[in-house]
């Protein structure tokens, strides 16, 4: 059976009556929410990469009453500050154990976070930008699965979404629900018949949601790092895909953007 992070979009009144991008979203927000209430004392894998969307979903998994084992990849990657960050978001929701697990993607290269390669200044595009990391979110979910497994959690919390993003493959429902199925088959504890489960609780949020959950969790939303590009004085570029989106999020929410940016796009 599909979880509820990857059911198709409800019927109803959402086919009957048209609504702006933004209403939709919080509505689903609102669905997807809730199941995260079911893990109350259970154990979860939350994989925290220090940005806005893991923070978030890091807050969701402590507001829900859950044990937080948080793992961050350090895969070498361009912004390493957000390294820091993710120690900040793990330690302010109480997690009882953070991983940081070297991993050099850098000897893979093929991206602009992992190579010498321009990050991209002018917008977000139609195709898959060059900060697309082949099989990222493949790889750290492969992780996180194994951990689970090793601290006998069921439970894998990550950050993906699929509409205020910069089109990579690996934020897909698809790909979620993919994943799931192939934990099953992967491990002892799946043979065993443990059903894994893949929570993307922003999965259908838009940026400007998650930028408004991060509010309501009264999150630090300042402490998360999201630019690909930091200045050598340690500041939000502003033009990279992922600061105009973190930047329009908080613009739509109506709050105040905590980021230090060093241009405004």
């Amino acid at each position: 059976m599909p979880t509820w992070a990857v059911q198709p979009m409800p019927r109803g009144p959402f086919s009957l009556v048209r609504r702006s991008k933004r209403a939709l979203a919080r509505a689903f927000a609102q669905a997807y929410r809730a199941p995260m209430q079911d893990v109350a004392g259970k154990t979860l894998i939350v994989l925290l990469s220090g940005g806005l969307d893991s923070m978030v979903c890091a807050g969701l998994a402590r507001e829900a009453g859950a044990r937080i084992v948080a793992l961050t990849v350090d895969y070498n990657q361009r912004h390493r500050v957000e390294l820091e960050s993710a120690a900040r978001i793990a330690k302010s929701v109480g997690a009882v154990e953070h991983i940081v697990l070297p991993l050099d993607l850098r000897r893979f290269g093929g991206s602009a976070l992992t190579a010498d390669i321009d990050v991209p200044k002018e917008g977000v595009g139609a195709d898959v930008p060059i900060t697309y990391v082949p099989a990222r979110n493949l790889i750290f979910l492969s992780l996180t699965l194994g951990l689970a497994e090793a601290r006998q959690a069921q439970d894998i919390v990550i950050g993906v979404n699929a509409l205020d993003y910069s089109g990579y493959p690996d934020c897909r429902p698809e790909f979620i629900a993919g994943f799931e199925d192939l934990a099953r088959l992967a491990t002892r504890d799946g043979d065993k018949g443990v059903e894994f489960r893949i929570r993307a609780p922003l999965q259908h949020m838009t940026k400007a949601d998650i930028a408004a959950e991060a509010a309501r969790l009264g999150m630090d939303a300042g402490e998360s790092w999201s630019c690909y590009d930091p200045t050598p004085e340690g500041l939000h570029c502003g033009l990279c895909d992922s600061c105009r989106l973190r930047s329009k999020g908080f613009a739509d929410a109506g709050l105040p953007d905590p980021t230090r940016y060093a241009v405004r796009a």
